[in-house]
C-alpha cells in the first residue's frame, strides 16, 4: 500500500481528537460552569465527576466504534501510536505522522469550542478543560498517569488480541475512562493522552507539570506492552487497530480484519522481522 495513501487515516486521527475535545469542552461547561443549570442542580462533584466520565466514556466509545475510528484504529492519542510503534505495528512515518495529526486536532478541537463557547469555557471553572495536578502535587500526578495508562492498556492488549472478545476493546476502553474521570481525576485530572493536555495548555497558558502528562502515560503504557509480549510473545500482538472486524481497510496489517471460517482472525505478519521487534523504536 503507497504511503500516500495513508493520508485519509492521519486526518481522521486528527478529527476524532479533535471532535474528544469539543465533546471534553462542552461537558466541562455543562457541569462545571457555576452559572450552568446543570451545575446548579448537582452540587455533589463526585457525582459530576461520575457523569462526566459518563459522558467522555460514552464520547470514546462512539469514536472507536464509528467508520472512521474503524478506519484509522482510534488511537487519537500519541502514546497509544508510539506503544505500538514500539511493538513493530505501526511503521515509522505512519507513527510520525499520526503524532502529528493527534496534536493537531487536539488542538483544533479546543479552538473550535472556545469560539463556540467563548467565555464560558475560559472561566476559572472549566479552564478549556484543562488536565493538572490535583491538591496530592505532581509525583501523585505523575504516579497516578501511570498506573491508569498501565492498566488501560493492559487491558486493551487483552481483550483486542482476543479471537471472540476482540469486539469488546471499544467498550473496555470507554469503561475505563469513564471509571477514570470519576475516581482519578482529583489526582492529575485524568489525561492518559499528551496531545489531549496540551490542546488545553495552548490556551490557558498554564504549563504547570506538563512533562508528566508528555512522559507518564508514554511510560504506563509502554511498561503494559512489555509485560504482555515478555508473556505472550510479539505474535500475540495482532495488529495496531482497537477494532479491527470491520470490513474498513487496514494500513498497518494490510487487512480488512475478516474473520476466519473459525471465527478467529487471520494472523497477519508484522511489519518488522522478529529479530526486528525489540529495536523497531530505535
Amino acid at each position: 500500500m503507497k504511503h500516500a495513501s495513508h493520508w485519509p487515516e492521519y486526518a481522521i486521527e486528527a478529527a476524532l481528537l479533535g471532535l474528544f475535545m469539543i465533546s471534553a469542552c462542552g461537558f466541562t461547561v455543562l457541569l462545571e460552569h457555576p452559572r450552568s443549570p446543570a451545575h446548579l442542580a448537582i452540587p455533589d462533584p463526585t457525582l459530576r465527576r461520575a457523569l462526566m466520565g459518563l459522558a467522555m466514556g460514552s464520547t470514546a466509545i462512539g469514536l472507536i466504534y464509528s467508520p472512521w475510528g474503524m478506519r484509522s484504529g482510534a488511537h487519537f492519542n500519541p502514546a497509544t501510536t508510539l506503544m505500538f510503534f514500539r511493538l513493530g505495528r505501526v511503521a515509522r512515518r505512519d507513527a510520525v505522522a499520526y503524532v502529528g495529526a493527534q496534536f493537531l486536532g487536539g488542538a483544533l478541537g479546543v479552538l473550535a469550542a472556545s469560539l463556540a463557547l467563548g467565555w464560558l469555557i475560559s472561566d476559572r471553572a472549566t479552564r478549556f478543560a484543562a488536565t493538572l495536578p490535583g491538591p496530592a502535587g505532581v509525583p501523585a500526578a505523575f504516579a497516578a498517569e501511570v498506573v491508569i495508562t498501565f492498566v488501560l492498556m493492559s487491558v486493551i492488549l487483552r481483550v483486542s488480541n482476543h479471537p471472540t472478545r476482540a469486539h469488546l476493546t471499544g467498550l473496555c476502553a470507554g469503561t475505563l475512562v469513564a471509571l477514570y474521570i470519576t475516581v482519578e481525576a482529583p489526582l492529575s485530572g485524568m489525561s492518559m493522552n499528551p496531545a489531549r493536555t496540551l490542546a488545553s495548555a495552548l490556551f490557558t497558558r498554564d504549563w504547570t507539570a506538563l512533562w508528566v502528562y508528555f512522559t507518564a502515560p508514554l511510560l504506563g503504557m509502554l511498561l503494559a506492552a512489555e509485560l504482555y509480549v515478555r508473556r505472550r510473545g510479539h505474535a500475540a500482538v495482532f495488529c495496531a487497530k482497537l477494532h479491527h472486524r470491520n470490513e474498513q481497510p487496514c494500513i498497518f496489517c494490510e487487512s480488512r480484519g475478516s474473520p476466519s471460517a473459525h471465527g478467529t482472525f487471520l494472523q497477519q505478519p508484522s511489519l518488522y522481522p522478529p529479530s526486528r521487534h525489540r529495536h523497531a523504536a530505535t
